[in-house]
């Protein structure tokens, strides 16, 4: 198997469906027959293995991988029905300060030789749990919620990845929990301050759906609902991940009737800088 590709998926602020994102895209790659490895570098808060539905199973970290007392791949949990689905769990009992970017660089090293894709679920905000999680990947994916703070903190975030090496050609950006109804009112969403703040590689929208608090709450991932709304949105998602051209317009088809003209404004908000 050739090395792995590595994403990591970052925000500026907690709460913005960073983790749901992670665990959805990851299992959605996994049912089209990939062998992905999610890794969950917030160390000492961790809910990956709960939005996966793996805390039970959870019996190293990624702790004692550093510390030496397991190697890495003996520290994986596979998920329960995606085999080729695995997670290196974070440690509550520890802190961001027992591991570094060299600690992690490591870990990635060992794992892509075992897999396709990498995905490190990063801690909010710039600390040494950031530094952490960016210095290992190729891409960074940028999550945020159409608020002005989260834009704002989202905008600070993709200037620490430029000073990390990134640039437009390996930045992209997720916008969670869009409505589509208030867009239309002109109540969310400013396109000026978007445009200005965050012009980035526009990776995919997705809707504000109960779904997401559902499927978390159940530890069931998106990718296992097919009759969900939410799973042409991941499926879209990762196609472009893979490298398919799937326009944005598809990720809110089924949740709005006009979504060719909605597609019209989103292009208008999240345009390029030229």
């Amino acid at each position: 198997m050739e090395n792995a590709k590595v994403f990591v998926v970052t925000s500026g602020k907690g709460g913005v469906g960073k983790t749901t994102i992670v665990a959805n895209l990851g299992s959605t790659l996994a049912k089209k027959g990939y062998n992905v490895c999610l890794i969950d570098a917030d160390i000492g808060l961790k809910n990956l293995d709960l939005i996966l539905g793996l805390e039970n199973r959870v019996v190293y970290t990624i702790i004692d991988v550093v510390n030496g007392n397991k190697t890495v791949m003996e520290a994986l949990v596979r998920h329960k029905k995606l085999k080729n689905l695995s997670l290196l769990a974070s440690s509550q009992i520890a802190n961001k300060d027992m591991i570094s970017p060299d600690d992690m660089s490591n870990i990635i090293s060992k794992l892509s030789k075992h897999f396709h894709y990498i995905i490190i679920d990063s801690p909010a905000g710039i600390e040494r749990g950031f530094q952490n999680a960016v210095s290992a990947a190729q891409h960074a994916i940028v999550i945020t919620t159409p608020d002005l703070t989260a834009i704002s903190d989202a905008d600070r975030v993709v200037g620490l990845l430029e000073n990390q090496g990134y640039n437009d050609e390996n930045i992209s950006l997720i916008v969670n929990r869009l409505k589509l109804r208030l867009v239309k009112r002109n109540e969310m969403l400013s396109a000026d301050d978007i445009k200005e703040a965050l012009a980035l590689n526009l990776l995919g929208v997705i809707p504000d759906s109960e779904e997401i608090l559902l499927s978390s709450n159940e530890g069931i991932p998106i990718s296992e609902n097919p009759n969900g709304k939410l799973y042409s949105v991941f499926n879209n998602i990762s196609d472009r991940i893979l490298g398919k051209n799937v326009p944005i317009e598809k990720d809110f088809a089924g949740f709005d009737r006009d979504s060719e003209s909605f597609f019209e404004l989103l292009k208008r908000i999240f345009s390029r800088r030229g």
